[in-house]
């Protein structure tokens, strides 16, 4: 069965977004010449895993009119744009993507996915959206959270766990820029 795979950018206190809603804290640009290379193949492993993107609408539109034309993202833009993608929205009609195929849209997201989990293919990823992200843990959907944590502190915004859960370390790796992947399953 596929597993629905969350990944978040977090900051050492358990911040995913910053309370004006930013990342100012992501640091570990994969995609440039200095990169350090086992943190790139983590990013491309990720993407390599995975054959379908859920998106929340805030996330949707935040990104719609970057990644479809993000040429200097090179492989892990071009990698993106061809997956499988649904939006969860309950005021969007469609949801093109450029010149790629749109995304479907979707009113009940854990329904939507539990019925992708039943079907072949590979990991399903979601991919930012922490308001859906929230509701999709409450309702048991989530199999593995993904932290990528940046060496910062911020002290106030959006953590990424609001409720008690329960999870099982699953791999923890340091990548010379600082970063730190934190891989857990969720434990039911």
């Amino acid at each position: 069965m596929r597993k629905l795979v969350v990944q978040q950018w977090v900051t050492v206190d358990n911040i995913a977004a910053e309370e004006d809603g930013g990342l100012s804290f992501v640091s570990g640009e994969p995609f440039s010449d200095t990169t350090d290379p086992a943190f790139k193949a983590g990013v491309m492993g990720l993407i390599d895993s995975v054959d379908t993107l859920i998106l929340g609408a805030n996330t949707y539109a935040q990104t719609k009119n970057y990644w479809p034309y993000a040429d200097d993202q090179g492989e892990y833009g071009e990698k993106l744009n061809r997956l499988t993608k649904f939006v969860a929205s309950s005021k969007l009609n469609d949801a093109p993507w450029g010149d790629f195929p749109a995304a479907t849209v979707t009113r009940d997201p854990a329904a939507t996915i539990q019925q992708l989990k039943e079907l072949s293919g590979k990991d399903i990823w979601l991919w930012g959206s922490l308001k859906l992200m929230h509701s999709l843990l409450a309702t048991g959907v989530v199999d593995e959270v993904r932290m990528l944590v940046c060496p910062v502190a911020r002290g106030k915004g959006t953590r990424i766990f609001e409720e008690r859960s329960d999870l099982k370390p699953v791999e923890a790796t340091m990548f010379d820029n600082g970063v730190v992947l934190l891989r857990y399953e969720i434990t039911k």
